[in-house]
């Protein structure tokens, strides 16, 4: 029942935010934050509890609910919560307050629907992290584009209906793609067995002995690296996250861009383990190349918010390199990473918001001097570019860390091609501070600094970037029998360039150092 409380909460207030704007003009925005503070504290509730710490075994769910929806096409109401799981969902209702906050004084029209979308697209997000039934997880898959659509479509900026219209194409063309990956599986399972099925279980390892296998994983591959998004998917990303309003930004790149890393973790690679063993270094050259080519093209950006957007598809190429490595210490870092580019990129997209709101430009040329003008904005804006070019000490630091550790031993010349891009994000990141808040003042200016909510806002996530980057056993540890059980069921790459090496130690090992106290 847990498990649905999850998900019906965001979806049932999403109507009465949208009803409250006739009440209030803030009854929105505290019922929102009313039904993501409870799905929080759930959240947080099931992670106190002692049984995330113990190995679950394999192929166990530590929480699961199953009710049978139309059982003549083996589709059912099934979810199933894990470490992984649930630590996504944490970081969906932690980032879905900060989206709301993100907007409280930006959107000022239509503000009970603009609550409506938000909850909807979380009450989505989530649907999806919980979901291992296929036809149902696709259900969600679906609920959460038309909520961002309208967010993007009726409060972005300048270019939002190209940028919302680019946004559904390509995110529509992947999720077709998928559709038709996730039936032709339901219909090999009623070949295989005379019934169709869509249940997760029932799926694993259905079709990796034949060269159906082969294609039905790469559409499960490109259906989810639109979303995440890895080069040559990505075109939709830069406008999108430009043209979007500040909190609809922070749930695209906070949020939507894990369901689509949720979904390769959760289901391309255990339900394909041959052929991932074959097409994962193609993954992994693809992740290399979205460092490098985000990376670069962050260098030559004058946008404040191109320069974050094509630094996220940089960050995001760690994922992508760490998730087929096939490493446990490559996946638990690629999982790391995931949260702490949450964090990281979110605050960064609210600080470009709070810079749009107050000069009315994104470009930085037109900026600088703003140091001693806006300390507050300058100060976090400084925090969080430091915390995503990987600075020891912060979260950013141990997940691409951990990646390139535990990929090295599979890939050494692309795991040494993929940390150049950690040199570059300090180019782009400190070129960033440069240009916008040192130097000579362009004219006299006089703005209003950072609220004290939206300040302790941002200070709240400079102390989890901080806390998760000295003691980062939380995570690690919650998500470390998935990643053990995902290894074990994924065999060696058939183009392993070198065996893992006895002397590289395993994630559990590094998580009892990192963690001792």
């Amino acid at each position: 029942m847990v498990l649905w409380l999850l998900i019906l909460i965001p979806l049932l207030a999403a109507p009465l935010a949208w009803m409250g704007e006739q009440w209030s003009r803030h009854a929105a925005r505290w019922i929102a934050i009313g039904a993501l503070f409870i799905d929080l504290l759930l959240a947080l509730l099931l992670w106190s509890q002692d049984q995330w710490f113990q190995d679950p075994g394999q192929g166990a769910w530590l929480l699961e609910s199953q009710t049978s929806w139309i059982p003549l096409w083996g589709i059912s109401l099934h979810l199933g919560l894990d470490g992984l799981s649930l630590v996504l969902i944490l970081l969906t209702t932690f980032l879905g307050l900060i989206a709301i906050v993100a907007s409280w004084t930006e959107i000022q029209v239509r503000v009970g629907f603009f609550h409506c979308n938000v909850l909807l697209a979380l009450g989505g997000v989530i649907g999806v992290f919980l979901a291992i039934d296929l036809f149902l997880f696709f259900f969600f898959w679906e609920v959460m584009l038309v909520p961002m659509y309208l967010l993007i479509a009726m409060w972005g900026h300048e270019q939002r209906r190209h940028a919302s219209f680019k946004f559904f194409l390509f995110t529509q063309a992947g999720s077709l793609l998928l559709l038709v990956a996730i039936i032709a599986l339901a219909l090999l399972h009623q070949h295989a067995f005379g019934r169709p099925s869509f249940d997760y279980a029932d799926l694993m390892g259905l079709a990796q002995k034949n060269e159906m296998g082969w294609w039905l994983m790469l559409a499960f591959f490109i259906g989810f690296a639109v979303k995440l998004p890895a080069p040559p998917f990505h075109p939709w990303l830069p406008d999108t996250y430009t043209a979007a309003p500040t909190g609809a930004t922070v749930i695209l790149a906070g949020l939507l861009a894990k369901t689509g890393a949720y979904g390769l973790i959760r289901f391309t690679i255990p339900l394909f383990p041959d052929a991932i063993s074959e097409f994962a270094p193609i993954a992994m050259g693809l992740g290399v190349m979205g460092i490098l080519y985000g990376a670069v093209l962050a260098c030559a950006q004058t946008d404040m918010k191109r320069l974050v957007a094509y630094s996220s598809i940089s960050h995001m190429g760690f994922f992508l390199l760490g998730a087929f490595a096939g490493t446990e210490l490559a996946l638990q870092g690629a999982v790391m990473q995931l949260v702490a580019h949450g964090l990281s990129i979110g605050a960064l997209f609210m600080l470009a918001g709070a810079l749009q709101e107050r000069l009315h430009t994104r470009d930085m040329r037109q900026m600088g001097g703003l140091w001693g003008v806006i300390p507050r904005v300058a100060s976090m804006t400084l925090f969080f570019a430091l915390a995503s070019l990987g600075l020891p000490g912060l979260a950013n630091f141990i997940g691409e860390f951990l990646v390139l550790f535990g990929s090295f031993s599979v890939q050494p010349f692309l795991t040494i091609l993929a940390s150049t891009g950690m040199v570059m994000a300090a180019i782009y990141s400190l070129a960033m501070m440069q240009r916008a808040f040192f130097g000579r003042q362009r004219e006299t200016r006089i703005e209003p600094d950072l609220s004290n909510i939206a300040f302790g806002t941002l200070l709240l996530m400079a102390v989890l970037q901080v806390w998760l980057g000295l003691y980062p056993r939380p995570v690690l540890s919650t998500t470390m029998p998935v990643m053990a059980t995902l290894v074990q069921q994924t065999p060696p790459s058939s183009n392993l360039t070198h065996p893992p090496s006895k002397f590289l130690p395993s994630s559990n090992s590094f998580t009892s150092h990192v963690s001792a106290p």
